[in-house]
């Protein structure tokens, strides 16, 4: 399985985004995904997860009510929609898949897969 994330950039307080996690391999139907996110000087953290199916869902504190994940099983696509973003959202996104486990997931040693990351710039 690969993951190859997009959709980052350098965007001011308030803007949205949405990032984009395509999946190689026929499997992307049964894993469930996230995104983490990492800050310079930080650890890694979860950031939201969707179940195989999309049905269930699962958000860290900061971004709940902000961010919303989805999938396209059908296009091999999972998406983090970024609303109303702060400087604190600064960080390199990862998208993550837990290979032929189609449950929400919040720890990252959970996953089998990463993307590359890709930066995320708020500017205040």
């Amino acid at each position: 399985v690969q993951l190859q994330a997009c959709g980052g950039g350098l965007v001011q307080t308030g803007d949205s985004l949405r990032l984009s996690c395509a999946a190689s391999g026929r499997t992307f139907s049964n894993n469930g995904m996230g995104w983490f996110r990492q800050a310079p000087g930080k650890e890694r953290e979860f950031v939201a997860a969707i179940s195989s199916g999309g049905g269930s869902t699962r958000y860290a504190d900061s971004v709940k009510g902000r961010f919303t994940i989805s999938r396209d099983n059908a296009k091999n696509t999972v998406y983090l929609q970024m609303n109303s973003l702060k400087p604190e959202d600064t960080a390199v996104y990862y998208c993550a898949a837990a290979l032929g486990r189609g449950y929400v997931y919040t720890q990252g040693s959970r996953f089998d897969y990463w993307g590359q990351g890709t930066l995320v710039t708020v500017s205040s």
